[in-house]
């Protein structure tokens, strides 16, 4: 019988020589999952250079999500104190074990096996992440909200995404994703990734982008943000007024007021009725504010702010 040929996984020590072995091993054992955005970045160069713009200092803990082959992995051991690799597949996550398996930085590796977003996130300093497409606008999100957010994160997205989240008001892609992340963050496009960078080449082009979480943050709850945005930008081309004009927006709305009243012990007329109560609410407001005709894709974050601290004057909330 034949003897099996020798299996070879990239080390540390050897980050670029071993890669096209390990792939071509893999891609014999078995077949990436493209449904899970297994797009294994295979181009060394593009690698590094997203270390290197990460700037990892010797005591950074860096989370990376979806390490894949580890060809990014590899590259962030040798420069940081610890990596955590938040991976879904088990047979990913036994194939990097085994190409750090014997090597000085095998004990700075912590593998987590499981959906990134379902995992509870231990403390980290750095994300890197060549991003599982389904997953980018939650990922980005989680990110957000973690109670200590990383110093910096160095995100891989398909090239349209990264485009939103970089848009400015009056851009054809500008939208809540691009209000929302841009109130909490810095974001910049850091190089464009062709898809014949990956085993197999996505349908899609890539960009890397780097999100740099403001300090201190923003002085506002997030989901009242989110929540005004929501209604805003359901149709971001209609002026505000639309988007308010939804039942379901209307009820929601009332709900929010009458646990507003609840809370303050602010006493009100038992005969009044309360959605007409509401709705007179949201038309001074708008009215007010000069947005009602203003549509959403034009408006910048200091507008979407006074609009929300307007609705709070009068007991208006979205959370």
């Amino acid at each position: 019988m034949a003897k099996a040929p020798k299996k070879k996984f990239t080390t540390a020590s050897n980050p670029t020589g071993a890669t096209v072995s390990a792939e071509k091993h893999l891609n014999s054992v078995f077949k990436f999952n493209t449904n899970l955005g297994q797009h294994i970045l295979k181009n060394p160069l593009v690698a590094q250079g997203i270390v290197d713009k990460a700037q990892i200092r010797p005591s950074d803990v860096v989370l990376e999500v979806g390490p894949g082959t580890g060809n990014l992995t590899v590259r962030i051991l040798e420069q940081a104190k610890k990596v955590i690799a938040v991976e879904m597949d088990p047979r990913m996550a036994a194939e990097l074990t085994k190409r750090v398996h014997g090597t000085p930085q095998q004990k700075k590796l912590e593998i987590l096996l499981g959906d990134f977003m379902k995992t509870e996130l231990p403390y980290f300093d750095i994300c890197i992440s060549n991003t599982p497409y389904q997953i980018s606008s939650p990922l980005v999100f989680k990110l957000l909200n973690q109670p200590r957010p990383p110093r910096v994160s160095i995100l891989m997205f398909q090239r349209e995404f990264a485009l939103r989240l970089l848009a400015r008001p009056g851009d054809a892609l500008y939208c809540r994703l691009s209000a929302n992340v841009q109130m909490w963050a810095n974001v910049t496009h850091i190089m464009k990734v062709g898809k014949n960078n990956f085993r197999p080449p996505p349908q899609v082009e890539s960009s890397v982008v780097r999100i740099e979480i403001k300090n201190p943050r923003p002085n506002i709850d997030f989901n009242e943000w989110d929540g005004l945005l929501r209604i805003c930008f359901v149709r971001k081309n209609k002026t505000i007024a639309a988007g308010f004009k939804s039942s379901n927006v209307i009820e929601i709305l009332e709900k929010n007021y009458k646990t507003y009243l609840a809370t303050t012990n602010t006493m009100i007329d038992d005969n009044a009725n309360m959605t007409d109560v509401v709705k007179q609410k949201i038309e001074t407001v708008l009215t007010e504010t000069e947005f009602s005709d203003k549509r959403a894709s034009k408006l910048d974050q200091t507008d979407f702010l006074k609009l929300l601290y307007a609705f709070h004057q009068v007991g208006i909330h979205f959370a």
